[in-house]
């Protein structure tokens, strides 16, 4: 099963709206005969591939899959029924399907006389699945927001100057983490100050994320902006009350989504605030984003975390000390240390002389796992015998 978690993260950032899966097939004498991933949406699923590469030597045998398998038929026809077809005698699963058209698989594999067991390794099998399981369990993107800074917190120096604070290995690690992203985001501020390109460089293989810039006034990207270039496909978010004036520029460059701006920080709301946050995520899961690299400054940062829209935190910490310049995260309207964000570190690595850790909020730090089959069904999460 572990090997199966380890193939399934190889499709993060290229299989949404779907999940990742990995699968091992073991012949009848417990050998790997086969394994697969689900590499891309519309594509064949872990299971098929694995079975593939097993050929005939799959009868008899084990498939062990990262993912209750499915029991529908979409752009594909379902694994439930080719693990049948291939002659599997026993199927181990992680985490049960949570959505409504596609579970049911280990009672179909059980009413076919296939031992079925489910929830091994689960929670593993889940971290790796979890922009999926987040989308499916709130109806939005999984969003990670990643930072660079100073041992004391600096994101830049008090000139402005912030290249480069990390080392050349934590800037190669963000790579890999914007491959594994649908989408990568920033906001007006840093789009203004950077001119950031956002997207992969060094991933070979890597799917594109879409480019996202949070520019509420459309005053940001400029023509000539990097992240206009075409190298990855660009979404500019502004507010639905500017004229069409105001994109005209972006015409034939970048996708734009005109969306409501957030209240005000003084409760007043209406205009001169930041696009509301809800929205902009519902606008991205319509367009089958599942997870998002929040790179934004601490403005927009502090905009998610005071939304609680924060699923996960990767900081770059480099041995240095700055004194001044800006922080990592703005007002967030905590104004009191019993209502900090408490974070719970799930990681801690070093990468080059730098520091990176890795923490989410307290009550979410691992993925909520779908319930299993009810009980009354014909197989259960525990252990199914053919003979039951």
């Amino acid at each position: 099963m572990r090997r199966a978690v380890a193939l399934s993260a190889r499709g993060l950032g290229s299989t949404s709206p779907n999940p990742v899966v990995g699968c091992v097939v073991l012949d009848a004498a417990g050998h790997v005969v086969g394994e697969g991933w689900h590499r891309r949406a519309g594509g064949p699923h872990a299971e098929v591939h694995a079975l593939a590469e097993a050929g005939e030597a799959a009868r008899g045998g084990t498939a062990v899959v990262t993912l209750e398998p499915c029991d529908h038929t979409g752009r594909t026809g379902p694994c439930s029924r080719a693990l049948i077809d291939a002659g599997i005698a026993r199927v181990v699963y992680a985490v049960a399907d949570p959505t409504p058209d596609a579970r049911g698989g280990a009672h179909t594999l059980a009413a076919a006389g296939i031992d079925t067991e489910g929830g091994l390794l689960a929670e593993e099998a889940a971290e790796v699945n979890a922009p999926w399981l987040t989308s499916v369990r709130l109806g939005r993107p999984y969003v990670r927001w990643k930072y660079a800074a100073t041992l004391d917190g600096r994101t830049a120096a008090a000139d402005g100057t912030s290249r480069w604070i990390t080392s050349g290995a934590a800037r190669a690690d963000v790579h890999r983490l914007r491959a594994e992203a649908d989408a990568v985001l920033v906001g007006s501020g840093t789009a203004r100050a950077d001119d950031p390109h956002l997207a992969v460089r060094g991933v070979p293989g890597a799917v594109q994320p879409l480019r996202v810039v949070a520019d509420t006034e459309a005053r940001a990207v400029r023509p000539g902006a990097r992240v206009l270039d075409g190298e990855a496909p660009t979404l500019v978010a502004v507010a639905d009350d500017l004229p069409d004036a105001a994109t005209a520029h972006l015409d034939g460059h970048a996708e734009v989504v005109r969306l409501p701006r957030a209240a005000g920080t003084d409760g007043r709301g209406g205009h001169g605030g930041g696009l509301d946050v809800d929205a902009l995520l519902a606008a991205l899961h319509d367009r089958g984003v599942r997870s998002v690299l929040l790179e934004g400054g601490a403005t927009l940062a502090a905009a998610f975390v005071a939304a609680r829209a924060v699923d996960r935190v990767t900081a770059y910490l480099a041995p240095a000390l700055l004194g001044a310049g800006p922080a990592a995260l703005a007002d967030a309207g905590i104004a009191t240390i019993a209502d900090a964000l408490r974070l719970t570190v799930t990681a801690v690595e070093r990468i080059g002389p730098d520091l990176r850790v890795d923490a989410a909020p307290a009550l979410s730090a691992a993925p909520a796992l779908p319930a299993e089959p009810a009980a009354s069904a014909s197989v259960p999460a525990v252990h199914v015998s053919k003979e039951s």
